[in-house]
């Protein structure tokens, strides 16, 4: 009774002050005694139920600018040199002992324009579990495996990535081992069940196998990924005069390799290698065989909790002859052999640059002269809820080109977040890319050797409601 007794004096000690008090005033007394009452009660009881359902809403708000100069393609229809983005994400979670159902409806639009540029399910899966470690989920999944660098989010890119899919798995004891099924399909059932661009993403089928396994009493972590990735290739339409050499039908590429994180105190180490094999396609050519591969060597020094160091390097193979006039387009040379290593779902601004020349926006005709990657940097929290970083990266092609040399670029990079507080945050950054006659040949536009741009953005993300019963 002593929760009970509790709140009675408070109610007396009100009533005592104002003795003439409206009677209207005697309902809403005595509802909140009886409301009270009963808490009183279970306080006392000596089982107390944990409670088995969460259910929880947020709000996701990005405003994001950009100002650049240089380094757009040539004869872009669209000169996003100076413009303002929005995007809204509502997420909504649902937890229960072995089941988790999650949604994220997500609009994206330029500020000023007429409508939406997307507005779409950005994730919408229900997950199954067991205690002893084993899972199933389906749906629309947002992945991101190890560093982000074959399979991530990219959620700078706005939009960012999500997969339809089946995956099961088993965690536990040190061991992760997920197996992931994806088939995509055009909504209308035609011309031989194809698809092609007009889904969450550009695969007809995609099956992955990640195995993940953390070393008890080690600071170390070893992955192990494999990708058999369908892509739709040939004609798509049945009346077109050479459909009969050249029929749509589905060539297989594969990506398999690993990941290593060795992580004492204070340092962090950090490789992958991956290759890839099978068939690349075009749609209105035969598919050509793929020899391709890449490795990365990264270390990030902390001395204290305070500021920190990375210094690394990027290798990834590119196409052996790439023929480069001062007019004309590149590639005017069938290759027989792809050799360009196709980082595929991965966060590409994450590490070959945030401009990232290279990979969101291919070389003209589509080959690519490799990557290397040399970059070092700095970071650290200055004052309290402020965070800095400064990267230079030396860029070049890994494969040598006719009468240039391989030297692309200097890049410079500087970001700052302030976190005002734990659902709001503010980051600003700015890069300079010193390019050199190699870039603008490459990208066949003059204005590629010195880019340059500004951008801002605000993220807002409350949790609008809780609760647990």
């Amino acid at each position: 009774m002593q929760t009970q007794t509790l709140y009675l004096i408070i109610i007396t000690m009100e009533i005592n002050k104002k003795p003439s008090f409206n009677s209207r005033i005697w309902p809403i007394l005595w509802s909140t005694i009886l409301f009270i009452s009963p808490t009183g009660t279970w306080a006392q009881n000596d089982s107390v139920k944990t409670p088995q359902n969460e259910i929880d809403f947020s709000i996701n708000l990005l405003a994001h600018g950009e100002a650049c100069g240089g380094g757009l393609p040539k004869g872009a229809e669209e000169n996003k040199s100076r413009f303002l983005l929005g995007r809204m994400r509502i997420i909504a979670d649902y937890k229960r002992p072995g089941l988790q159902v999650h949604a994220v409806t997500q609009n994206l639009a330029i500020w000023g324009m007429k409508g939406n540029q997307a507005f779409d399910l950005y994730e919408g899966w229900a997950k199954i579990s067991s205690k002893n470690g084993f899972f199933a989920q389906v749906g629309r999944v947002a992945l991101s495996y190890d560093d982000e660098r074959i399979i991530g989010t990219n959620d700078f890119a706005t939009a960012a990535l999500s997969h339809d899919l089946i995956r099961v798995g088993y965690e536990g004891h040190g061991h992760q081992a997920h197996a992931i099924f994806c088939y995509n399909q055009n909504d209308n059932n035609i011309y031989n069940n194809t698809y092609y661009d007009d889904g969450a993403q550009y695969y007809k089928t995609m099956q992955t196998l990640w195995y993940h396994y953390d070393f008890p009493k080690f600071p170390l972590g070893v992955s192990l990924l494999f990708m058999n990735i369908g892509m739709q290739a040939g004609k798509i339409n049945p009346k077109e005069w050479d459909y009969d050499t050249n029929p749509a039908r589905t060539e297989y590429q594969q990506m398999f390799g690993g990941y290593i994180n060795y992580h004492p105190k204070h340092l962090t180490l950090e490789a992958s290698y991956y290759r890839q094999t099978g068939k690349q396609v075009a749609i209105s050519m035969n598919a050509s065989d793929i020899r391709a591969w890449m490795a990365s060597v990264k270390a990030t020094i902390t001395p204290t909790d305070r500021y920190g160091f990375i210094v690394g390097y990027d290798h990834l193979s590119g196409d052996d002859y790439m023929p480069v006039p001062y007019g004309g387009d590149i590639g005017l040379i069938r290759h027989d052999v792809i050799k360009g290593f196709s980082p595929l779902y991965g966060s590409r601004t994450k590490f070959y640059g945030i401009l990232d020349f290279f990979y969101e926006s291919a070389y003209i005709n589509g080959f690519t002269p490799g990557l290397q990657n040399v970059f070092i940097g700095a970071f650290g929290d200055p004052v309290k809820k402020l965070s800095c970083s400064f990267t230079y990266h030396y860029l070049a092609t890994a494969t040598a080109l006719t009468n240039l040399n391989r030297t692309l670029g200097h890049s410079i990079e500087i970001g700052a977040d302030y976190r005002f507080s734990k659902d709001i945050t503010l980051s600003v950054g700015y890069t300079q890319m010193f390019g050199t006659e190699t870039m603008s040949r490459l990208k066949q536009d003059e204005s590629n050797k010195n880019g340059r741009w500004g951008w801002f953005s605000l993220v807002i993300s409350p949790t609008v409601f809780s609760t647990k019963w």
